[in-house]
């Protein structure tokens, strides 16, 4: 629960419902407004100006100011933090060159004039700006609450304060039940519905649905096998997701994982389909490359960019291609056998993946999978830390535009934890990213070809597009759910009598 570290999606679902930034993401990602009451843009998109509500508190009773908002994106930035969200400021003046150690974080384009006026000031236009002031990351910190608890800050419910809809109580840090408790301080409290939903870990979904039917819980995740069966009932509800599983090679790690052709081969050993239909078999679909299908379209012809980014390389099953290039791989690396383990959370759809692969890759002579199952929070850091061979990873886009996932690959990237490399890959997101960023099309054509450049250099093993099939209480309403970004927004959910 600290906004400058927090990276995956049950953190990110947290505290975008315990916290609000400068605007809240509606349906559809509708901009709403937030702490902000006011935006003023300049013409030449490079200023923005935010007149904050002077009615929204802390938890605590502090009032929220413009310095919160200055404090948090200073600390975020600030390579000291280690924040590997702190890329999403590319574009906000000097952020790339605070995290690269070359100026102090108090150069950052953001000023406070007053409390309640905050000044932004970016590098360059960016489209998506506003959208990114609803993720996580651009949520504001209260500087005193941060140096009151040092190195407990956000690793447990009390270590943290809260200004959205609802305050976090319960959570230890590592036990497996909390709550979200309606925020009496909340500015818009009349608008929040529920006093208190109740979340609770359960890693096995038999157990889950076991739940569900006895009244014991309102919402839970299903395996593929029940989404078969239970197709026909009402309380089904299959989310799609702007998510992409993938496998990650540590090529800076495993000498092997370097060569072309070894990673090529590991690629066309996975038949897709089976996996997703007769593995998964909860709706998930077989991806046309890393970026997910329906993330966004073509300016000029409306085309989706997984179309037409795909490249047959990057995804096919092709088994007897497969084995010769693992020969040829194998013998370019000088070896005759390769043991790799597999890294994996222990969730159940991931272990259900991991022995797929395993048998999968398995059929590559004198090769051996050994998988490795640890919980989802060992799995995000040991990848961080790039302890691994393989590794099944997930990510989501953080907002409705193809560099949300592709950025993620660039050699510096905090995310590329497999450290794959690609000069031209590398200049084609940079051109997006900056000389071409007010030429729709020709930024466009920028990353289909950097995609094109992954898919075929296989930087990773796109593996399927994810989706979330799940037991809902009918009675159920309000809730708003969205494809990317983050999902879950509990504001205005309430359950009907």
């Amino acid at each position: 629960m600290d906004i400058s570290l927090a990276t995956d999606e049950i953190s990110m679902d947290m505290l975008n419902n315990t916290n609000e930034g400068l605007v809240r993401l509606g349906k559809n990602n509708k901009i709403e407004s937030g702490i902000a009451q006011k935006i003023t843009e300049s013409k030449d998109g490079l200023h923005y100006t935010f007149d904050l509500r002077k009615n929204a508190k802390w938890s605590n009773g502090d009032p929220v100011t413009a310095k919160d908002f200055v404090y948090s994106w200073q600390r975020t930035n600030n390579p000291k933090t280690g924040s590997q969200y702190a890329y999403l400021f590319s574009g906000v003046k000097n952020a790339d060159a605070i995290q690269a150690g070359k100026k102090k974080a108090s150069t950052l384009g953001v000023k406070a004039a007053g409390n309640y006026k905050l000044k932004v000031t970016l590098e360059k236009p960016i489209s998506y700006f506003k959208l990114l002031l609803g993720f996580p990351s651009y949520l504001p910190q209260n500087q005193k609450v941060v140096e009151k608890y040092g190195s407990k800050y956000g690793t447990a419910a009390k270590y943290q304060v809260y200004n959205g809809p609802f305050k976090m109580t319960g959570w230890t840090g590592s036990n497996l039940k909390w709550s979200l408790v309606k925020n009496t301080n909340y500015w818009d409290k009349k608008n929040v519905k529920l006093a208190k939903i109740n979340d609770q870990v359960i890693k096995d979904t038999q157990t889950g649905l076991n739940q569900f039917q006895s009244g014991q819980v309102d919402v839970t995740a299903l395996s593929g096998t029940q989404v078969k069966n239970l197709k026909s009932n009402k309380s089904l509800v299959v989310r799609k997701q702007a998510r992409n599983a993938y496998v990650e090679y540590n090529i800076s790690k495993n000498k092997a994982l370097k060569n072309l052709k070894v990673r090529q081969a590991l690629s066309y050993a996975i038949d897709r389909n089976q996996l997703t239909k007769n593995v998964l078999a909860d709706g998930s679909s077989v991806p046309k490359g890393f970026v997910t299908d329906k993330l966004a379209s073509n300016p000029k012809t409306g085309e989706d960019f997984a179309t037409e980014a795909y490249t047959k390389n990057g995804v096919s099953y092709n088994l007897d291609q497969a084995k010769t290039l693992w020969k040829d791989g194998l013998k370019e690396s000088g070896k005759t056998s390769l043991t790799l383990t597999l890294l994996t959370d222990d969730s159940d759809s991931d272990k259900k993946t991991a022995e797929y692969l395993q048998s999968a890759l398995q059929k590559l002579p004198g090769l051996k999978i050994n998988i490795e199952t640890v919980p989802y929070k060992t799995r995000l850091s040991r990848s961080v830390k790039g302890d691994f061979d393989l590794v099944i990873t997930l990510w989501g886009a953080d907002f409705s535009d193809p560099i949300s996932d592709i950025g993620l690959m660039t050699s510096k990237n905090t995310f590329n934890n497999g450290k794959w490399s690609n000069k031209e890959f590398d200049s084609l997101i940079d051109k997006a990213n900056n000389a071409d960023s007010n030429d729709p099309t020709a930024r466009w054509n920028d990353m289909v070809a950097a995609e094109k450049i992954l898919m075929n250099d296989q930087g990773v093993a796109p593996l399927y597009n994810v989706v979330v099939a799940q037991m809902v209480n009918t009675k159920i309403k309000g809730l708003v759910y969205n494809t990317a970004g983050v999902p879950y927004n509990f504001k205005s959910m309430y359950v009907a009598k």
